[in-house]
């Protein structure tokens, strides 16, 4: 899967582990699906899942890795990437925007972009194996870009990833579960709070004020494939001055968890969050106490690839030190409190 800033990758275990003494099947409401990791690993778990995310690069994501079913499209989807993987490169909007007036990959690779994405377009695929192809292709170009993992910028000088020639891959498609078919929504998360249920709801919302979109712009312009008129150095689509989400905003941020907290139609609510987040911990603490009992699991986690790179002046020398290099990830669970206690006593989640 894709280098996303916020990746629960590492916590995937705990995440799970924590759902399984809740419900061994049934439905998990992902609210902010991001890559769709989480769902992935739910859905591999044996859980059905309803994942949303207001991104199209993340309604992609979870088309391909939640709701399509290797069953229906492993066959076609096979055959479909080997078609676009022999499509002759021909230079478009990403080998201009993305290579030529910025670096995020070399012009051989964007020329190979364009023309793959250019054929899916005229192909007009079903939506599910669509997104396959999509996701096929977004993750091929994160395995030969130029940057840290965020795309607010690109490397001064090329990563040796990204002389590599672009392939794609099958994704890892999953078989559908007991529970039922999963489903990939693209919703505002205060609407899907109101509109959808399940027994558990997982939310990994933004907890600070780096934007998503932001940082991916180009996994949104490649999804959406409309060509928009780029600004600033990264090269970065208008819409995203436009397209704030209130969980980015401090000022916004309390009122909008507490709304998707009280609304959200689930016996048992899981809450990732981070301690350098707008809310502290005891905040959240008191808004989850409206859905019973909580529990608080910590885990020590590297902080992100451009901490540990350090801060540089714009000719490349090191300027300043960085204050840490590690912070806490945050696993609430809030529910009835025999379920709560059982979460506690099965130690799947980890240490409390």
């Amino acid at each position: 899967m894709i280098k996303y800033l916020g990746s629960k990758r590492r916590l995937l275990d705990a995440i799970v582990g924590t759902v399984r003494p809740i419900v061994t099947q049934g439905t998990v409401v992902d609210l902010f699906s991001g890559t769709a990791r989480v769902g992935h690993a739910l859905k591999s778990s044996g859980y059905r899942v309803l994942s949303n995310d207001y991104s199209a690069y993340g309604h992609a994501l979870a088309t391909c890795y939640v709701q399509a079913d290797v069953g229906d499209w492993e066959g076609a989807a096979g055959h479909l990437i080997a078609e676009l993987q022999q499509v002759p490169p021909a230079r478009g909007y990403v080998t201009e925007t993305f290579c030529e007036k910025a670096r995020f990959f070399t012009p051989e690779n964007g020329a190979k972009i364009d023309a793959i994405r250019e054929d899916i377009a005229r192909r007009h695929l079903p939506p599910e194996l669509e997104a396959v192809a999509l996701v096929s292709l977004m993750e091929a170009a994160d395995r030969v870009d130029s940057t840290t993992g965020v795309q607010m910028a690109y490397l001064k000088q090329w990563a040796p990833r990204a002389s590599k020639a672009l392939a794609l891959r099958l994704p890892a498609l999953l078989p559908r579960t007991a529970s039922g078919k999963g489903q990939a929504y693209r919703l505002d998360a205060l609407v899907a709070a109101k509109s959808l249920s399940g027994d558990v709801g997982y939310l990994d919302p933004p907890y600070n004020q780096h934007s998503y979109l932001g940082n991916y712009h180009i996994w949104e312009t490649l999804v959406r494939w409309d060509a928009p008129e780029p600004y600033g150095v990264a090269m970065k689509r208008t819409d995203t001055r436009e397209r704030a989400s209130v969980f980015n905003s401090r000022p916004g941020h309390a009122a909008a968890m507490a709304e998707v907290i009280n609304s959200l139609d689930v016996a048992c609510l899981i809450v990732s969050f981070n301690n350098e987040g707008f809310l502290s911990r005891e905040a959240l603490v008191q808004m989850l106490s409206a859905r019973g009992d909580v529990l608080v699991i910590e885990r020590d986690y590297t902080r992100y690839v451009g901490a540990q790179i350090g801060i540089h002046n714009p000719s490349g020398k090191k300027v300043g030190t960085v204050s840490h290099l590690h912070n806490k990830e945050l696993i609430f669970v809030a529910g009835p409190a025999h379920v709560v206690e059982r979460v506690r006593a099965s130690g799947t989640a980890g240490p409390v």
